[in-house]
C-alpha cells in the first residue's frame, strides 16, 4: 500500500475509533442502569426504599464528576494533546467497571462511580478531536453522527443491561469492562494525535482547567456564550423526559416497564435519525442558524405536546416531532467550534460538558419536585401532571430568544459553507473519508 492510500486509511481508522469510542460509552454508560438499583438493594440488605434514595444520590454523584472534571479533561487535551487523552479515558473506564462489578461495599460502588464520571467526561474530548480534523462545512454532520452514537447506545445499552442482568447481576460490569478495554486496545494502534505541538497549548493551567474558569473561555467569546446558554437550556429541557417519564408514563397511561422500555427505544431510534440522517442533508438548504431556531421550536413543541397530550396514542405521535429538536444542537456546537481558537478546542468542548454535568445536577430535581407537587393535593393548577414538560417547553422557548440574539451576527460563513458543498456527507463513510488535514505520527501512550 502506498503512502497516501495508507494515511487516508489511517485517517478514516481514526475517526471511525472517535465515533466507536462515543457509541461504547454510552453503550458502557446504559448497560448497568437496570441493574444497579437492584445490586444497591443487595448491597444495603433489602430495603428499596433506601435504595431509591442512594439511587439518586449516585447519580448525582455521577453528574458532578462530569461537572468537574469536564473542564480539566479538556485542558489536559489542549496541552498533552487528544490522543493520551482519550486512552487513559478509556483505559482507566474499564478498569473501575471491574472495580464496581467486585465491589463488596456500597461506599466501593459509590468510588466507583465516581471515577467511571471522572473517565466519561473524554465525550468532551473526542468533540474536541472532531473539531480539529473536520472541516468547517462537514462539522455539523459530524457533530450529529456523534449525537446519533449517543442515541445508539442509549438505545442498546440499557435492553443489553437488562438481558445480561437476567442471568447475574454484575454480569453487565463485566461485559461493560470488556467493551472499554477492547476499545482501548484498538484506539492504541489505530489513533493519531489529531492536534500537532505547535498548536497546542503553552501550558496547564489550573485556573481554566475547572467549572467556572471555563466560563471566563466563554466570556471572552460573546457569541459564543450565547450558544453556550442555548446548549445548557436544551440540556437542562432534557432531564425533564430523564427524571419523570416512568413516573407520568405509569401515573397518566397505566404503562409498566416493557411498554416504557419499548418507547424509550423509539426515542433513542428516532434521535439517531435525527442526528444521523436529517441533519447532513438539510444542513445545505438551512445552514446553522436556520437549523438550530427550527430544532429549538420543533423541541418546544415536542414538550408542550408531551405535556398536555390528553391519550396514550397522542402522547405517541410527539415523539417524532420532540426528536426533530436534535436538529438544533449539532449545528449549535459547530458555530461555537468556527469560533475558538485551535488551541482552546479541549476547553470549550470540556466547558460544554460541564454545562450538561450541571444541567444534570440541577435537572432531576426540579423536574420530579415539580411533578410531585401537581399530582398532588396542593397542586396549583390541577389536571396538569405534565408540568415538567410545560416547563421544558418555556426554557426551551427562552433558549431560542437567546438562539435569535446570539446567531443574529454569525458569520455567513456557516450557511455559505455548506452552500459551496453541493451535498453535505450522505454517510458516515463520507465524514470518514473527508480530505482531513494530516495529524501528528502516533505517539505511544507513556
Amino acid at each position: 500500500m502506498n503512502q497516501p492510500a495508507a494515511a487516508t486509511s489511517r485517517k478514516r481508522a481514526a475517526l471511525a475509533f472517535i465515533f466507536v469510542t462515543v457509541t461504547l460509552d454510552m453503550l458502557a454508560f446504559g448497560i448497568i442502569i437496570p441493574v444497579m438499583p437492584h445490586l444497591i438493594v443487595e448491597l444495603i440488605g433489602g430495603s428499596i426504599a433506601k435504595a431509591a434514595v442512594w439511587v439518586g444520590a449516585i447519580s448525582t454523584l455521577f453528574m458532578l464528576m462530569q461537572f468537574l472534571f469536564s473542564p480539566v479533561q479538556g485542558a489536559l487535551s489542549d496541552r498533552y494533546g487528544r490522543r493520551t487523552v482519550i486512552l487513559i479515558s478509556s483505559f482507566g473506564l474499564g478498569v473501575d467497571f471491574i472495580v464496581m462489578a467486585l465491589a463488596p461495599a456500597l461506599w466501593l460502588l459509590f468510588l466507583g462511580r465516581a471515577v467511571s464520571g471522572i473517565c466519561a467526561a473524554s465525550f468532551s474530548t473526542a468533540n474536541a478531536y472532531i473539531a480539529d480534523v473536520v472541516p468547517k462545512d462537514k462539522r455539523a454532520a459530524a457533530f450529529g453522527m456523534l449525537g446519533a452514537a449517543l442515541s445508539l447506545g442509549f438505545v442498546l445499552g440499557p435492553a443489553l443491561g437488562g438481558f445480561l442482568g437476567h442471568w447475574h447481576l454484575r454480569l453487565p460490569f463485566w461485559v461493560a469492562a470488556g467493551l472499554s478495554l477492547i476499545n482501548f486496545g484498538y484506539g492504541y494502534f489505530v489513533l493519531p494525535e489529531s492536534l500537532p505541538k505547535e498548536r497546542r497549548a503553552t501550558r496547564f493551567d489550573w485556573r481554566h482547567a475547572n467549572p467556572f474558569g471555563a466560563v471566563a473561555l466563554l466570556r471572552r467569546y460573546p457569541q459564543v456564550l450565547g450558544l453556550a446558554a442555548v446548549f445548557f437550556l436544551i440540556n437542562l429541557a432534557q432531564f425533564s423526559l430523564n427524571s419523570t417519564y416512568v413516573l407520568y408514563a405509569d401515573f397518566r397511561f397505566g404503562w409498566g416497564p416493557q411498554a416504557v422500555g419499548y418507547t424509550l427505544g423509539l426515542v433513542g431510534l428516532c434521535g439517531a435519525m435525527v442526528q444521523g440522517g436529517l441533519v447532513r442533508r438539510l444542513m445545505p438548504k438551512l445552514g446553522e442558524r436556520r437549523m438550530i431556531l427550527a430544532g429549538l421550536v420543533l423541541c418546544m413543541a415536542g414538550y408542550l405536546w408531551f405535556g398536555l397530550a390528553p391519550s396514550a396514542a397522542l402522547f405517541l405521535l410527539a415523539i417524532p416531532l420532540f426528536c426533530l429538536g436534535g436538529l438544533a444542537g449539532p449545528p449549535a456546537q459547530s458555530m461555537m467550534t468556527h469560533l475558538v481558537d485551535p488551541h482552546e478546542q479541549g476547553r470549550l468542548q470540556g466547558a460544554l460538558s460541564s454545562l450538561r454535568g450541571l444541567a444534570g445536577i440541577l435537572g432531576p430535581a426540579m423536574f420530579a419536585n415539580l411533578f410531585a407537587l401537581f399530582i398532588s393535593d396542593h397542586a396549583p393548577v390541577h389536571q396538569l401532571p405534565g408540568a415538567a414538560f410545560v416547563l421544558a417547553a418555556l426554557l426551551l422557548l427562552a433558549a431560542a430568544l437567546v438562539a435569535v440574539r446570539a446567531t443574529r451576527h454569525a458569520a455567513p460563513a456557516s450557511a455559505d459553507d455548506a452552500a459551496i458543498a453541493p451535498m453535505a456527507p450522505a454517510s458516515l463513510g463520507d465524514v470518514l473519508a473527508t480530505d482531513l488535514p494530516s495529524p501528528d505520527p502516533v505517539e505511544p501512550t507513556r
